[in-house]
């Protein structure tokens, strides 16, 4: 097996440069726009405007045709086309957003093609039904793809003689008789409208792309016949310019779509032309359709019941079911006859595609990645360039066509985003995190910051079913905003391939709880090694998780060991979030939050900041939070109202205040208080590292003393770090 399950299959009857990339690139660029609409265009914007459109609109084509020329020699480019290359760079939902709509847009080009055939047609036998025309049109060029690609090239062959006849013909053709007066009327018709109108004549170099599976040496087919195709159809488009303005008066060129047709020596011929552009386009658009169809079915992209699509045929492995499924998608769309309503935003598709292509390369070039090495190469900024080209064009040929395709496009990619889709490539978009990482590491200060902080939690969750509420806790507390982090400790001796698969266990576990982290596993001779390695290795530059998330100890046995290890994160300057919970419970009705307050500094401040945290977050929504101080002596009860609630108020934390006056114990206080909140913050004291026993003592009494209260966080700060400074 391959990429994504894609089984290895036959190699394909091979195309050459000529008959595989530049025949069918060609024959779609001098299409009927160049027959019906160059008057239109040298009319309207005269000769040194046509010639300036005709360059920039090239020039859009050249940038994206270089673009394409690096990938395809630096990757080998398999059936998709253009939308392998982009799946296999930016990643299979960017691919399958784009590839899919680029189906269906070549799909439906069969029918805007054989629709155009038949108009042409009836023109000339105007006994003929359109429609049946079309049809029969769409079945013969099908016909002629399913015997082969090859045998479809062939064809394709004799198209283009008849197109360069009907060019000669009319590159030697008489002036009209009233072609002197060319500068009689001044056109209204802005320059960039008639831009918009042209650009779509020198798109169709996707054409011999779409060919990749079936050609001999794509890297070597693709960049040559892709070029070539360019160069020979700028050197067309910049003379018949001269001839038309030569020839025709401006009246006559503005308002006859056939005037090439009056000009040449043979006018039929530019029937022949016209047709031959509309059948060869066509034939393009149904060898290039299922193949794209093949390959997202191989990809998995397309849904369970469609994948049979991807079946192929013969020692050549044709798409003869994909065939099938696009003639019923082109006829389908036929019977409705009209297709001008959606043919721009067909348009938008194709230039999204080049768009995105240029995307692939500029991204590759500019990440430099090892794995990158093209023989063809192009700097980064002419593709980027390219692809800001392609969206300008978008935005001028139809605006509300190009947010149409644009929501289209976003619509695919989440639903893709959604279904998880699994796939056995790396692309672009890793060396691009990696980038960016790298710069945000090297540009990162020290993360001590008051007014930067937030909690970059480490969760020691050991089995995370087990202690789900550990992940649970801090995943809310961090809005997924700060950086979390799930370790479990195996006991040594243990291999690598035991925890790389307990890793990608716990990654699976996170990712149907939709829980963003990241995750570590490692081994130590106890879990209390193994939590001291982590906490002092785990991180990278100044990120490094500055809140270390663990449960309460389920055993009594190992306590000073326990309490040790929490002395000695405490004193490598982690903040320490100590939680006691009824696992099967998972925090109540998630209504009540108890803050026990004892001052501001250390402690307090971290208690405030998480418990505001926990209080706005989705789950815990609508969730009351009071902060409650006990005091002995009633008579300094009002004083310490007061300042706790201007604590409060210039903290900014929408909370309530509870002054308790009561001589108990504060445990005891405490327990019989929040027996009813669903959870409760409490500090701890600060470990002496010299009487580890005594800490373990007061942790086993604190433990014992709040067992009545559904679930207690305990909260003991950083030594160093000044949390007060985040209320302020």
């Amino acid at each position: 097996m391959t990429e994504a399950g894609i089984a290895d299959k036959p190699a394909p009857v091979g195309l050459g440069t000529f008959g595989g990339v530049f025949t069918p690139s060609i024959l779609t660029i001098l299409g009927v726009i160049m027959y019906l609409r160059f008057g239109w265009v040298v009319g309207n914007a005269g000769l040194a405007g046509t010639l300036i459109i005709v360059t920039i609109a090239t020039g859009i084509t050249f940038l994206t045709g270089l673009s394409i020329s690096q990938i395809a020699t630096d990757q080998r480019i398999k059936t998709g086309g253009a939308y392998y290359m982009i799946s296999r760079a930016l990643g299979i939902e960017v691919g399958g957003a784009i590839g899919i709509p680029l189906y269906i847009a070549q799909a439906l080009s069969v029918s805007l093609y054989t629709i155009g055939f038949a108009e042409s047609l009836t023109v000339v036998f105007p006994s003929f039904d359109q429609r049946i025309v079309a049809a029969a049109t769409a079945i013969a060029v099908t016909a002629l793809a399913l015997i082969s690609a090859r045998t479809a090239i062939r064809v394709q062959y004799f198209i283009m003689a008849g197109i360069v006849i009907s060019l000669v013909s009319f590159f030697f053709g008489d002036p009209l008789p009233d072609a002197a007066v060319a500068t009689v009327g001044q056109p209204t018709v802005g320059f960039w409208l008639v831009f918009a109108v042209f650009f779509p004549a020198v798109t169709g170099i996707m054409a011999g792309v779409n060919m990749s599976g079936d050609l001999v040496d794509p890297r070597r087919s693709i960049p040559r016949g892709t070029m070539a195709a360019i160069g020979v159809s700028y050197l067309v488009y910049m003379t018949i310019p001269f001839v038309l303005a030569r020839s025709a008066s401006t009246a006559d060129l503005i308002n006859d779509p056939l005037i090439m047709r009056r000009i040449a020596i043979w006018g039929d011929a530019i029937l022949v032309g016209v047709w031959g552009a509309t059948l060869s386009s066509a034939v393009g658009s149904i060898l290039g359709a299922p193949r794209i169809l093949q390959a997202l079915a191989r990809d998995n992209i397309l849904p369970r019941p469609l994948r049979f699509v991807g079946r192929g045929s013969g020692p050549s492995d044709e798409p003869r079911i994909g065939t099938y499924v696009s003639l019923a998608l082109a006829l389908g769309a036929i019977a409705l006859g009209d297709l001008n309503v959606i043919a721009p935003i067909l348009t938008m598709f194709f230039l999204a595609t080049y768009a995105v292509v240029n995307v692939v390369s500029a991204v590759e070039r500019f990440l430099r990645s090892p794995s990158f090495r093209p023989t063809f190469r192009v700097h980064w900024a002419l593709s980027a360039l390219g692809a800001v080209g392609c969206s300008a064009v978008m935005f001028l040929i139809n605006p509300v066509a190009t947010v149409v395709a644009a929501f289209i496009v976003l619509g695919i990619y989440l639903w893709l985003q959604r279904r998880g889709i699994k796939t056995t490539w790396g692309d672009a978009r890793e060396g691009a995190w990696q980038a960016l990482i790298r710069w945000g590491l090297i540009n990162l200060r020290s993360s001590g910051y008051a007014k930067t902080w937030r909690p970059n939690f480490l969760v020691l969750a050991g089995s995370p079913s087990k202690r789900w509420y550990l992940i649970d806790l801090a995943n809310t507390i961090s809005h997924d905003r700060g950086i979390l982090s799930v370790a479990t400790i195996l006991p040594d001796p243990v291999t690598s391939e035991r925890k790389t698969q307990l890793a990608a266990t716990i990654r699976d576990h996170l990712e149907e709880k939709s829980v963003e982290a990241l995750v570590r596993v490692v081994s130590a001779p106890t879990p209390y090694i193994g939590v001291g390695l982590l906490v002092e290795a785990y991180g990278l530059g100044t990120l490094i998780p500055n809140t270390i998330m663990l449960g309460d100890g389920e055993t009594t046995g190992n306590r000073t060991e326990y309490a040790t290890m929490l002395s000695n994160i405490h004193h490598a300057n982690r903040n320490i979030v100590l939680v006691r919970a009824v696992p099967s419970e998972s925090f109540g009705r998630r209504q009540r939050i108890d803050v026990w307050l004892h001052g501001i500094r250390g402690n307090g401040a971290l208690m405030l900041t998480l418990s505001h945290l926990l209080a706005t977050s989705l789950e815990w929504r609508g969730a009351t939070v009071t902060v409650r101080m006990i005091v002995v002596n009633p008579g300094g009860a009002e004083e310490a109202r007061q300042n706790l609630s201007a604590l409060i108020k210039s903290a900014r934390i929408d909370a309530e205040v509870e002054i308790i006056v009561d001589p108990r114990p504060a445990p005891e206080v405490i327990s019989s208080t929040s027996r009813t909140a669903d959870i409760a913050f409490l500090g701890l004291p600060t470990p002496d590292p010299t009487d580890v026993a005594g800490f373990a003592d007061v942790l086993d009494a604190l433990i014992l003393q709040t067992e009545s209260i559904p679930a207690v966080a305990f909260i003991l700060a950083s030594k160093s770090a000044d949390l007060d400074l985040i209320l302020q």
